[in-house]
Protein backbone atom coordinates (compact mmCIF):
# COMPACT_ATOMS: atom_id res chain seq x y z
CA UNK A 1 0.00 0.00 0.00
CA UNK A 2 1.28 3.48 -0.64
CA UNK A 3 2.16 5.98 2.22
CA UNK A 4 -0.38 8.61 1.37
CA UNK A 5 -3.37 6.30 1.04
CA UNK A 6 -2.46 4.78 4.78
CA UNK A 7 -2.15 7.93 6.33
CA UNK A 8 -5.31 9.92 5.03
CA UNK A 9 -7.02 6.30 6.14
CA UNK A 10 -5.73 6.22 9.65
CA UNK A 11 -6.78 10.27 9.36
CA UNK A 12 -10.49 9.37 7.96
CA UNK A 13 -10.90 6.12 9.86
CA UNK A 14 -9.55 6.37 13.21
CA UNK A 15 -8.95 10.07 13.45
CA UNK A 16 -5.63 10.18 13.73
CA UNK A 17 -4.86 13.19 12.53
CA UNK A 18 -0.98 13.67 13.32
CA UNK A 19 1.40 11.36 13.80
CA UNK A 20 3.74 10.60 16.76
CA UNK A 21 7.30 10.03 16.35
CA UNK A 22 7.68 6.46 16.52
CA UNK A 23 5.14 6.02 14.33
CA UNK A 24 6.35 8.48 11.70
CA UNK A 25 9.81 6.39 12.07
CA UNK A 26 8.10 3.54 11.49
CA UNK A 27 6.78 6.24 8.16
CA UNK A 28 10.56 6.13 6.79
CA UNK A 29 11.75 2.71 7.84
CA UNK A 30 13.19 0.84 4.92
CA UNK A 31 14.77 -1.79 6.99
CA UNK A 32 13.60 -5.52 6.61
CA UNK A 33 14.12 -7.02 10.28
CA UNK A 34 13.27 -4.49 12.88
CA UNK A 35 12.91 -4.98 16.93
CA UNK A 36 10.45 -2.33 18.18
CA UNK A 37 10.91 -1.46 21.43
CA UNK A 38 7.92 0.93 23.07
CA UNK A 39 5.43 0.55 25.69
CA UNK A 40 1.53 -0.30 25.21
CA UNK A 41 -0.66 2.55 25.38
CA UNK A 42 2.48 4.38 23.14
CA UNK A 43 0.93 3.92 19.61
CA UNK A 44 3.16 1.01 18.59
CA UNK A 45 0.17 -0.64 17.21
CA UNK A 46 -0.23 2.12 14.23
CA UNK A 47 3.52 1.93 13.58
CA UNK A 48 3.65 -1.82 13.08
CA UNK A 49 0.65 -1.25 11.11
CA UNK A 50 1.93 1.41 9.12
CA UNK A 51 4.82 -0.69 8.39
CA UNK A 52 3.78 -3.89 7.53
CA UNK A 53 0.99 -2.37 5.28
CA UNK A 54 3.68 -0.52 3.41
CA UNK A 55 4.86 -3.91 2.30
CA UNK A 56 1.52 -5.27 1.01
CA UNK A 57 0.33 -5.42 -2.68
CA UNK A 58 -3.39 -5.52 -3.35
CA UNK A 59 -5.06 -8.68 -2.61
CA UNK A 60 -3.62 -11.60 -4.97
CA UNK A 61 -5.35 -14.69 -3.16
CA UNK A 62 -2.32 -15.50 -0.52
CA UNK A 63 -1.66 -15.11 2.69
CA UNK A 64 0.42 -12.15 2.75
CA UNK A 65 0.87 -11.20 6.13
CA UNK A 66 0.23 -12.66 10.02
CA UNK A 67 0.39 -10.60 12.96
CA UNK A 68 0.97 -13.21 16.52
CA UNK A 69 -0.44 -11.85 19.24
CA UNK A 70 -0.53 -12.99 23.06
CA UNK A 71 -3.94 -12.31 23.61
CA UNK A 72 -7.30 -12.71 22.35
CA UNK A 73 -7.96 -9.23 23.46
CA UNK A 74 -5.15 -7.63 21.86
CA UNK A 75 -5.63 -9.92 19.03
CA UNK A 76 -9.12 -7.82 18.26
CA UNK A 77 -7.75 -4.82 19.03
CA UNK A 78 -4.80 -5.18 16.33
CA UNK A 79 -7.65 -6.20 13.67
CA UNK A 80 -9.78 -3.90 14.78
CA UNK A 81 -6.86 -1.00 13.58
CA UNK A 82 -5.42 -2.99 10.70
CA UNK A 83 -8.85 -3.77 8.88
CA UNK A 84 -10.28 -0.36 8.49
CA UNK A 85 -6.77 1.42 7.15
CA UNK A 86 -6.74 -2.14 4.67
CA UNK A 87 -9.73 -1.56 3.01
CA UNK A 88 -9.50 -4.00 -0.18
CA UNK A 89 -7.17 -6.59 1.72
CA UNK A 90 -9.18 -9.27 3.59
CA UNK A 91 -8.32 -9.19 6.98
CA UNK A 92 -9.11 -11.63 9.56
CA UNK A 93 -8.95 -12.11 13.34
CA UNK A 94 -8.38 -15.95 14.77
CA UNK A 95 -8.26 -16.74 18.93
CA UNK A 96 -9.55 -19.09 21.16
CA UNK A 97 -13.24 -18.30 22.45
CA UNK A 98 -14.12 -17.21 18.91
CA UNK A 99 -16.43 -20.15 16.70
CA UNK A 100 -14.14 -22.13 14.81
CA UNK A 101 -16.58 -22.99 12.21
CA UNK A 102 -16.99 -18.96 11.75
CA UNK A 103 -13.45 -19.19 11.40
CA UNK A 104 -13.38 -21.83 8.93
CA UNK A 105 -16.15 -20.12 7.26
CA UNK A 106 -13.80 -16.42 6.70
CA UNK A 107 -11.17 -18.67 5.29
CA UNK A 108 -13.35 -19.49 2.21
CA UNK A 109 -11.86 -16.67 0.38
CA UNK A 110 -7.79 -16.46 0.99
CA UNK A 111 -7.51 -13.33 3.64
CA UNK A 112 -4.50 -11.61 2.80
CA UNK A 113 -3.69 -10.42 6.49
CA UNK A 114 -4.38 -12.78 9.47
CA UNK A 115 -4.02 -11.33 13.46
CA UNK A 116 -4.06 -13.96 15.83
CA UNK A 117 -2.94 -16.23 19.10
CA UNK A 118 -0.18 -18.52 18.19
CA UNK A 119 -2.32 -21.56 19.60
CA UNK A 120 -5.18 -20.93 17.36
CA UNK A 121 -3.19 -20.16 14.17
CA UNK A 122 -1.24 -23.42 14.72
CA UNK A 123 -4.79 -25.25 15.32
CA UNK A 124 -5.53 -23.78 11.69
CA UNK A 125 -2.17 -25.22 10.20
CA UNK A 126 -2.80 -28.50 11.79
CA UNK A 127 -5.97 -29.34 10.36
CA UNK A 128 -4.97 -28.16 7.12
CA UNK A 129 -7.42 -24.71 6.82
CA UNK A 130 -4.18 -22.79 5.92
CA UNK A 131 -0.45 -22.64 4.69
CA UNK A 132 1.74 -19.97 5.74
CA UNK A 133 4.59 -21.22 3.82
CA UNK A 134 4.34 -18.31 1.35
CA UNK A 135 3.74 -15.16 4.07
CA UNK A 136 6.07 -12.46 2.80
CA UNK A 137 5.58 -10.14 6.48
CA UNK A 138 5.53 -11.50 10.40
CA UNK A 139 5.10 -9.07 12.83
CA UNK A 140 4.78 -10.65 16.22
CA UNK A 141 3.82 -8.23 19.03
CA UNK A 142 4.57 -8.09 22.61
CA UNK A 143 7.05 -10.45 22.41
CA UNK A 144 8.56 -10.55 25.72
CA UNK A 145 5.06 -11.57 26.91
CA UNK A 146 4.26 -14.15 24.48
CA UNK A 147 7.78 -15.87 26.40
CA UNK A 148 6.23 -14.95 29.65
CA UNK A 149 2.55 -17.16 28.96
CA UNK A 150 4.88 -19.90 26.93
CA UNK A 151 4.00 -19.33 23.81
CA UNK A 152 7.65 -20.27 22.73
CA UNK A 153 6.97 -23.98 20.97
CA UNK A 154 4.07 -22.73 19.20
CA UNK A 155 6.07 -19.52 17.48
CA UNK A 156 8.69 -21.90 16.82
CA UNK A 157 5.89 -24.39 14.80
CA UNK A 158 4.32 -21.42 12.81
CA UNK A 159 7.65 -19.47 12.24
CA UNK A 160 9.56 -22.17 10.71
CA UNK A 161 6.84 -22.44 8.36
CA UNK A 162 7.14 -19.55 6.79
CA UNK A 163 9.73 -19.49 4.21
CA UNK A 164 10.02 -16.30 1.92
CA UNK A 165 9.94 -13.65 5.09
CA UNK A 166 10.54 -9.89 3.48
CA UNK A 167 9.41 -8.41 6.25
CA UNK A 168 10.03 -9.03 10.04
CA UNK A 169 8.91 -6.57 12.73
CA UNK A 170 8.82 -7.49 16.41
CA UNK A 171 7.87 -5.43 18.98
CA UNK A 172 8.54 -5.88 23.09
CA UNK A 173 7.99 -3.52 25.87
CA UNK A 174 11.41 -4.13 27.25
CA UNK A 175 14.51 -4.64 26.01
CA UNK A 176 15.69 -8.30 24.70
CA UNK A 177 18.74 -10.22 25.98
CA UNK A 178 18.40 -12.58 22.75
CA UNK A 179 16.01 -13.96 20.50
CA UNK A 180 15.60 -17.11 19.29
CA UNK A 181 17.46 -17.92 16.32
CA UNK A 182 14.07 -19.59 14.22
CA UNK A 183 13.23 -15.89 14.23
CA UNK A 184 14.94 -14.23 11.30
CA UNK A 185 16.47 -11.11 12.96
CA UNK A 186 19.93 -11.18 12.03
CA UNK A 187 21.07 -7.58 11.62
CA UNK A 188 17.83 -6.46 12.95
CA UNK A 189 17.42 -2.48 13.35
CA UNK A 190 16.77 -2.01 17.16
CA UNK A 191 13.82 1.09 17.43
CA UNK A 192 13.67 2.32 21.12
CA UNK A 193 11.04 3.89 21.95
CA UNK A 194 10.77 2.81 25.46
CA UNK A 195 11.46 6.01 26.95
CA UNK A 196 10.10 8.07 24.60
CA UNK A 197 6.38 8.16 24.73
CA UNK A 198 4.85 11.66 26.28
CA UNK A 199 5.66 12.11 29.61
CA UNK A 200 2.53 11.43 31.76
CA UNK A 201 2.13 12.62 35.39
CA UNK A 202 1.94 9.76 37.05
CA UNK A 203 1.52 10.13 40.97
CA UNK A 204 1.85 7.13 43.53
CA UNK A 205 0.18 7.59 46.56
CA UNK A 206 -0.08 5.20 49.26
CA UNK A 207 -3.34 4.65 51.78
CA UNK A 208 -2.96 2.76 55.11
CA UNK A 209 -5.58 -0.27 55.68
CA UNK A 210 -6.31 -0.40 59.46
CA UNK A 211 -6.65 -3.86 59.14
CA UNK A 212 -5.39 -6.51 56.70
CA UNK A 213 -8.83 -6.91 54.91
CA UNK A 214 -8.28 -3.80 52.95
CA UNK A 215 -12.76 -3.81 51.49
CA UNK A 216 -13.80 -0.97 54.00
CA UNK A 217 -10.63 0.99 52.91
CA UNK A 218 -11.08 0.69 49.51
CA UNK A 219 -14.85 1.49 50.07
CA UNK A 220 -13.81 4.64 51.62
CA UNK A 221 -10.95 5.79 48.73
CA UNK A 222 -13.35 5.17 45.69
CA UNK A 223 -16.25 6.67 46.98
CA UNK A 224 -13.92 9.93 48.30
CA UNK A 225 -12.24 9.96 44.77
CA UNK A 226 -13.75 11.87 41.86
CA UNK A 227 -15.60 10.67 38.94
CA UNK A 228 -13.32 8.92 36.41
CA UNK A 229 -11.87 5.70 35.81
CA UNK A 230 -10.95 3.06 37.91
CA UNK A 231 -8.93 -0.27 37.54
CA UNK A 232 -8.54 -2.38 40.74
CA UNK A 233 -5.65 -4.87 40.65
CA UNK A 234 -5.62 -8.02 42.73
CA UNK A 235 -3.53 -11.23 42.52
CA UNK A 236 -5.51 -13.67 42.00
CA UNK A 237 -9.16 -14.50 40.75
CA UNK A 238 -10.91 -15.56 43.53
CA UNK A 239 -9.63 -12.60 45.41
CA UNK A 240 -11.10 -10.39 41.59
CA UNK A 241 -14.50 -12.47 42.50
CA UNK A 242 -14.49 -11.23 46.23
CA UNK A 243 -13.77 -7.93 45.93
CA UNK A 244 -16.53 -7.22 42.53
CA UNK A 245 -18.59 -8.93 45.10
CA UNK A 246 -18.31 -6.84 47.59
CA UNK A 247 -18.05 -3.42 45.68
CA UNK A 248 -20.93 -4.46 43.43
CA UNK A 249 -22.99 -4.79 46.73
CA UNK A 250 -21.94 -1.71 48.00
CA UNK A 251 -23.71 -0.08 44.73
CA UNK A 252 -20.70 0.62 43.32
CA UNK A 253 -20.67 0.44 39.12
CA UNK A 254 -18.41 -2.16 38.95
CA UNK A 255 -16.88 -4.85 36.10
CA UNK A 256 -14.88 -7.82 36.58
CA UNK A 257 -11.89 -8.81 34.46
CA UNK A 258 -9.54 -12.04 34.82
CA UNK A 259 -8.59 -15.46 32.84
CA UNK A 260 -10.84 -17.75 34.51
CA UNK A 261 -14.11 -15.63 32.58
CA UNK A 262 -15.34 -17.04 29.15
CA UNK A 263 -13.72 -14.59 26.36
CA UNK A 264 -17.32 -13.01 25.52
CA UNK A 265 -17.45 -11.89 29.31
CA UNK A 266 -13.81 -10.45 29.24
CA UNK A 267 -14.71 -8.60 26.07
CA UNK A 268 -17.70 -7.22 27.45
CA UNK A 269 -15.97 -5.95 30.63
CA UNK A 270 -13.46 -3.94 28.68
CA UNK A 271 -16.68 -2.54 26.73
CA UNK A 272 -18.45 -1.57 29.28
CA UNK A 273 -15.31 -0.14 30.72
CA UNK A 274 -14.62 2.34 27.68
CA UNK A 275 -18.39 3.33 27.23
CA UNK A 276 -18.99 4.20 30.61
CA UNK A 277 -21.39 1.96 31.75
CA UNK A 278 -18.90 0.48 34.71
CA UNK A 279 -16.21 2.65 34.98
CA UNK A 280 -14.71 0.60 37.76
CA UNK A 281 -13.40 -2.78 36.90
CA UNK A 282 -11.58 -5.31 39.20
CA UNK A 283 -8.47 -7.09 37.48
CA UNK A 284 -5.69 -9.46 38.18
CA UNK A 285 -2.38 -9.07 36.31
CA UNK A 286 -4.42 -9.84 32.83
CA UNK A 287 -5.60 -6.25 32.92
CA UNK A 288 -2.31 -4.80 33.01
CA UNK A 289 -1.55 -5.23 29.57
CA UNK A 290 -2.56 -5.37 25.90
CA UNK A 291 -6.46 -4.08 26.42
CA UNK A 292 -7.97 -1.86 24.23
CA UNK A 293 -8.84 0.61 26.90
CA UNK A 294 -9.56 4.38 26.24
CA UNK A 295 -8.20 5.94 29.24
CA UNK A 296 -7.96 5.51 32.75
CA UNK A 297 -7.44 7.97 35.72
CA UNK A 298 -6.98 5.52 38.54
CA UNK A 299 -4.94 2.29 38.80
CA UNK A 300 -5.42 0.90 42.51
CA UNK A 301 -3.38 -1.76 44.30
CA UNK A 302 -5.73 -3.79 46.59
CA UNK A 303 -2.81 -6.59 46.39
CA UNK A 304 0.98 -5.69 46.63
CA UNK A 305 2.44 -6.24 43.06
CA UNK A 306 4.06 -9.61 43.01
CA UNK A 307 7.19 -8.45 40.74
CA UNK A 308 8.01 -5.16 39.41
CA UNK A 309 7.17 -5.50 35.81
CA UNK A 310 3.80 -6.24 37.24
CA UNK A 311 4.47 -2.85 39.39
CA UNK A 312 5.19 -1.43 36.44
CA UNK A 313 2.54 -2.32 33.86
CA UNK A 314 -0.31 -2.01 36.40
CA UNK A 315 0.81 2.07 36.69
CA UNK A 316 1.39 1.72 33.20
CA UNK A 317 -2.85 1.96 32.27
CA UNK A 318 -2.68 5.20 33.62
CA UNK A 319 -0.69 8.47 32.89
CA UNK A 320 -0.08 7.25 29.06
CA UNK A 321 0.20 9.76 26.20
CA UNK A 322 0.65 12.53 28.15
CA UNK A 323 -2.38 12.38 30.65
CA UNK A 324 -2.19 12.48 34.20
CA UNK A 325 -3.16 9.48 36.70
CA UNK A 326 -3.23 8.48 39.97
CA UNK A 327 -1.18 4.86 41.16
CA UNK A 328 -2.84 4.22 45.17
CA UNK A 329 -1.13 1.32 46.66
CA UNK A 330 -3.59 -0.22 49.33
CA UNK A 331 -0.87 -1.44 52.52
CA UNK A 332 -1.77 -2.75 55.79
CA UNK A 333 0.23 -1.07 58.74
CA UNK A 334 2.24 -4.47 59.08
CA UNK A 335 2.75 -5.51 55.12
CA UNK A 336 5.91 -5.78 53.85
CA UNK A 337 6.61 -2.95 51.22
CA UNK A 338 9.04 -4.41 48.20
CA UNK A 339 11.86 -2.55 47.09
CA UNK A 340 10.32 -1.86 43.49
CA UNK A 341 7.21 -0.12 44.88
CA UNK A 342 7.57 3.95 46.27
CA UNK A 343 5.17 6.66 47.00
CA UNK A 344 5.31 9.94 46.83
CA UNK A 345 2.50 10.69 49.47
CA UNK A 346 0.08 9.52 51.49
CA UNK A 347 -3.85 10.01 51.27
CA UNK A 348 -6.49 9.07 54.05
CA UNK A 349 -9.98 9.10 52.40
CA UNK A 350 -12.84 10.70 54.77
CA UNK A 351 -16.18 11.33 53.39
CA UNK A 352 -17.72 11.17 50.12
CA UNK A 353 -16.93 13.00 46.74
CA UNK A 354 -19.38 15.70 45.66
CA UNK A 355 -18.54 14.34 42.16
CA UNK A 356 -18.40 10.95 42.76
CA UNK A 357 -17.33 7.99 40.50
CA UNK A 358 -20.44 6.93 38.49
CA UNK A 359 -22.54 5.46 35.84
CA UNK A 360 -24.77 7.33 34.01
CA UNK A 361 -25.03 5.42 30.87
CA UNK A 362 -26.50 1.50 30.51
CA UNK A 363 -25.40 -0.84 27.77
CA UNK A 364 -28.24 -2.53 25.61
CA UNK A 365 -27.42 -5.70 24.21
CA UNK A 366 -28.86 -6.67 20.50
CA UNK A 367 -28.56 -10.66 19.58
CA UNK A 368 -27.46 -9.84 16.17
CA UNK A 369 -23.83 -8.63 14.50
CA UNK A 370 -21.63 -8.66 11.61
CA UNK A 371 -22.30 -12.08 10.57
CA UNK A 372 -26.63 -10.71 10.22
CA UNK A 373 -24.89 -8.13 8.22
CA UNK A 374 -25.80 -5.31 11.21
CA UNK A 375 -22.97 -3.04 11.15
CA UNK A 376 -22.48 0.43 13.60
CA UNK A 377 -24.33 2.97 11.65
CA UNK A 378 -27.81 0.35 11.38
CA UNK A 379 -27.81 0.91 14.91
CA UNK A 380 -26.97 4.76 15.14
CA UNK A 381 -30.32 4.83 12.89
CA UNK A 382 -32.12 1.99 15.02
CA UNK A 383 -31.52 4.44 17.96
CA UNK A 384 -32.58 7.56 16.69
CA UNK A 385 -35.19 6.57 14.10
CA UNK A 386 -36.83 3.68 16.22
CA UNK A 387 -35.85 4.93 19.74
CA UNK A 388 -36.24 8.73 19.57
CA UNK A 389 -32.60 9.14 20.90
CA UNK A 390 -30.61 12.58 19.22
CA UNK A 391 -27.27 11.66 17.85
CA UNK A 392 -25.35 12.92 21.12
CA UNK A 393 -27.54 10.64 23.47
CA UNK A 394 -26.33 7.64 20.99
CA UNK A 395 -23.20 6.04 22.71
CA UNK A 396 -20.55 3.53 21.79
CA UNK A 397 -20.92 1.02 19.56
CA UNK A 398 -19.31 -1.94 19.32
CA UNK A 399 -20.17 -5.13 16.87
CA UNK A 400 -19.19 -8.20 16.57
CA UNK A 401 -19.57 -11.38 14.71
CA UNK A 402 -22.58 -12.47 16.34
CA UNK A 403 -24.42 -9.44 18.84
CA UNK A 404 -23.67 -5.70 19.22
CA UNK A 405 -24.30 -3.65 22.38
CA UNK A 406 -24.54 0.25 22.06
CA UNK A 407 -24.40 2.67 25.79
CA UNK A 408 -27.08 5.06 25.88
CA UNK A 409 -28.52 7.06 28.31
CA UNK A 410 -29.27 5.00 31.80
CA UNK A 411 -32.40 7.44 32.36
CA UNK A 412 -33.64 6.70 29.12
CA UNK A 413 -32.94 2.90 29.18
CA UNK A 414 -36.01 1.39 30.25
CA UNK A 415 -38.23 3.17 28.03
CA UNK A 416 -35.93 2.39 24.91
CA UNK A 417 -36.16 -1.19 25.74
CA UNK A 418 -40.24 -0.89 25.77
CA UNK A 419 -40.10 1.16 22.41
CA UNK A 420 -37.62 -1.23 20.94
CA UNK A 421 -39.66 -4.53 21.81
CA UNK A 422 -41.57 -4.36 18.46
CA UNK A 423 -39.64 -3.05 16.29
CA UNK A 424 -36.80 -4.45 14.03
CA UNK A 425 -33.81 -3.59 13.28
CA UNK A 426 -32.98 -3.40 8.94
CA UNK A 427 -36.06 -5.76 8.62
CA UNK A 428 -35.15 -8.24 10.80
CA UNK A 429 -36.82 -9.30 14.51
CA UNK A 430 -34.16 -8.93 16.89
CA UNK A 431 -33.74 -9.50 21.13
CA UNK A 432 -32.73 -6.35 23.03
CA UNK A 433 -31.77 -6.54 26.67
CA UNK A 434 -29.78 -4.88 29.35
CA UNK A 435 -26.56 -5.96 30.29
CA UNK A 436 -25.84 -3.28 33.35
Amino acid sequence: MELKQIKERLAERHNIQKLNDMQMRMCADESRRAILLAPTGSGKTVAFAIRLLRNLESSKGTIQAVVLAPSRELVIQIADVIRPVAAGLKTVAFYGGHAMADEENSLKATPDIIVATPGRLLDHIRRGNLSVTSVGSLVIDEYDKMLELGFLDEMKRIVTRMKTLSLVVLTSATPLSETPEFIPLKGAEILDFSGKGPAGNLQTVRVTSPTKDKLDTLDALLKALPNGRALVFVNHRDAAERVYDYLKNQGFPVGLYHGGLEQRERQLAVDLLNNGTTPIVVTTDLGARGLDIDSVDYVIHYHTPLSAESWTHRNGRTARMGASGTAYILLSEEENIPEYVSYEREYFPKGASDNGIRSDVATLYINAGKKEKISRGDIAGYMMKAGGLSPSEVGKIVVTDHYSIVAVPRQKAGKLLAVLADQKLKNTRVRISMLK
